[in-house]
């Protein structure tokens, strides 16, 4: 049984729970390493005090399921079954109290949690354990963060694709396709999130979509992306200028966003909180008239998915803590004119934070590299 399971076992002796159950497929994957898409069907762990775990799945998982957990119980149900009877079944032939019900509500809808409910319709489904799995999962492991890495690597090198795919006429779209072909022919199957290339005016748009705009001289070209690494999310953002020299204008917003960036990163540290190190970027943004244009939050929680909890934001007291992963990220989005973000995830600890990700971010990044690729 993994050290997460134990802590939620514990948290339900104290709480009083009887029946913990899970069916969001990425919290079946953390907890028990078996990954899974049931799409409609029924993937669920579920745990009791003093028995064995059950991870329940749709019978064409079921072998594969057995062959990646330990000490955990599979059981399985044909689509011709009725799977909420066959949860029953099982629990109830344990002879184990069920009255006292935690679940996920963040990921149960409210459809699964009414068929479950009228399986036990003398139960209770009111504590939520979402709140409990973020903590959990804030604090990676050495695994975790040896994972993560790997994902940050296979980001720098999709920045790079990018970077050498930049020419005066292509379109965004195509800068995308061939940023996802070529990973695909190095062996990475899924980005953490749809490739975002934006050129000029449109990058703008914090979560503006790539289409047919075609790349001009004296542009910044924004590229954010990430991909996935055996179950583990990267996520960053480069601003590039494409052309020989930027306006006045074009250096000063980025010089800000960069400044922001780099000293967010020099400055965050164990037990400050969110909200502390959002201010520490934002009053440099907002010192040099651009407040307004910097419309997000400073950051957010990274793992298994691209967004975890925390937010990284004004207002969020929540200390910072070893092995965290986060998310900085400031930008200044001047609508139908200049758009800059400059993005890095990494982890903290006692000496500091450290990227998993390292593209150069100077504002002629762009022109060095290609120098140092000929």
């Amino acid at each position: 049984m993994s050290e997460q399971m134990e802590q939620i076992i514990e948290r339900m002796k104290s709480d009083g729970i009887d029946i913990a159950f899970f069916n969001d497929p990425q919290t079946v994957e953390y907890l028990v390493g078996f990954s899974s898409e049931p799409h409609e069907r029924i993937l669920a762990l579920i745990l009791f005090q003093d028995a064995p775990p059950i991870l329940f799945t749709p019978a064409l998982d079921q072998e594969d399921a057995k062959a990646s957990v330990d000490g955990i119980d599979v059981y399985s149900y044909l689509d011709t079954e009725n799977p909420w009877q066959s949860i029953k079944n099982l629990i109830v032939d344990k002879s184990l109290p069920t009255t006292n019900w935690a679940i996920e509500k963040e990921q149960l809808t409210v459809a699964k949690r009414e068929a479950l409910q009228s399986q036990f319709p003398n139960s209770q489904f009111e504590k939520d354990y979402s709140k409990l799995l973020h903590t959990i999962r804030m604090q990676k492991t050495s695994a975790e963060l040896e994972k993560m890495k790997k994902a940050g690597f296979w980001a720098d090198e999709a920045i790079k694709i990018g970077a050498r795919a930049l020419k005066v006429g292509i379109t965004e779209s195509e800068v995308v396709a061939e940023i996802e072909y070529q990973l695909k022919k190095r062996g990475v199957d899924q980005m953490s999130f749809s490739t975002m290339v934006l050129f000029g005016e449109n990058a703008a748009s914090p979560h503006g979509v790539p289409g047919p705009n075609k790349l001009k001289e004296d542009q910044f070209v924004l590229f954010d992306l990430g991909v996935i690494y055996e179950g583990y999310a990267s996520d960053t953002t480069r601003t590039l200028f494409f052309g020989d020299q930027p306006t006045s204008e074009q250096k000063d917003v980025y010089q800000t966003v960069l400044n922001a960036h780099d000293t967010a990163m020099d400055q965050a540290k164990i037990n400050m909180t969110a909200s502390e190190l959002d201010t520490i970027a934002r009053r440099i943004i907002n010192q040099k008239g651009y407040g307004p244009y910097f419309n997000h939050r400073l950051g957010h929680g990274i793992g298994q998915s691209v967004h975890e909890f925390p937010s990284i934001m004004e207002g969020n007291q929540l200390p910072l803590i070893d092995s965290m992963c986060f998310s900085i990220e400031p930008g200044i989005y001047i609508p139908g004119n200049i758009g800059v973000r400059i993005e890095d995830c990494g982890y903290l600890d006692d000496s500091g934070f450290h990227s998993f990700t390292f593209f150069p971010t100077t504002i002629d990044a762009y022109q060095n590299f290609i120098k140092e690729s000929k």
